[in-house]
C-alpha cells in the first residue's frame, strides 16, 4: 500500500510557518482546537511540530505571562525538531503504524524535504477497518 492513499494534502491540513510569532501561532491551533500542528518554513519544507506543551514551557521559562508580549518570539523558537519527525512518501505501512501509535499525526515530506501533507491515526484506523 502506497502512503499517498492516506495522505492529507497541504492544500487541506492547517499549518503554521517557523517564522510566525508565538501569538499567531497559539491562536491558529485554537481556532482549531488542535494539540499538535505542523510547522514550515516559508520555503515549503517541514521544519517539525509544535505542541500546547512546547507553548506553555517556553512561556512559563520565560516568565512573560502576557501573550501580547509574545510577539517579539517565534515558533522556530519553541521548535523540538526532533518531536514527531517526518516520513517520505516511500514509507512502509509498518513504520506507519509504529508511528501511529505515539502521534495523532504523520507528516509527509517528499525527497526534498518538502512538506506534502499528514496521515492521520484515525485515516490508519479507518484503513484497516474497511471504512
Amino acid at each position: 500500500m502506497n502512503v499517498l492513499m492516506l495522505l492529507k494534502p497541504k492544500e487541506t491540513v492547517q499549518f503554521i510557518y517557523d517564522d510566525n510569532t508565538l501569538r499567531q501561532g497559539l491562536e491558529k491551533m485554537r481556532a482549531h482546537s488542535y494539540t499538535a500542528i505542523p510547522v514550515i518554513s516559508r520555503d515549503g519544507r517541514y521544519a517539525g511540530t509544535v505542541s500546547e506543551g512546547d507553548f506553555l514551557y517556553y512561556i512559563v521559562d520565560l516568565r512573560e505571562g502576557e501573550i501580547k508580549d509574545q510577539k517579539q518570539h517565534h515558533i522556530s523558537d519553541i521548535l523540538r525538531k526532533s518531536f514527531n519527525p517526518a516520513v517520505t512518501i516511500d514509507v512502509t505501512m509498518e513504520e506507519l503504524l509504529e508511528r501511529a501509535v505515539n502521534q495523532n499525526f504523520i507528516p509527509v515530506t517528499d525527497a526534498r524535504g518538502t512538506f506534502i501533507g499528514i496521515v492521520t491515526r484515525q485515516d490508519i484506523i479507518r484503513h484497516f477497518i474497511g471504512e
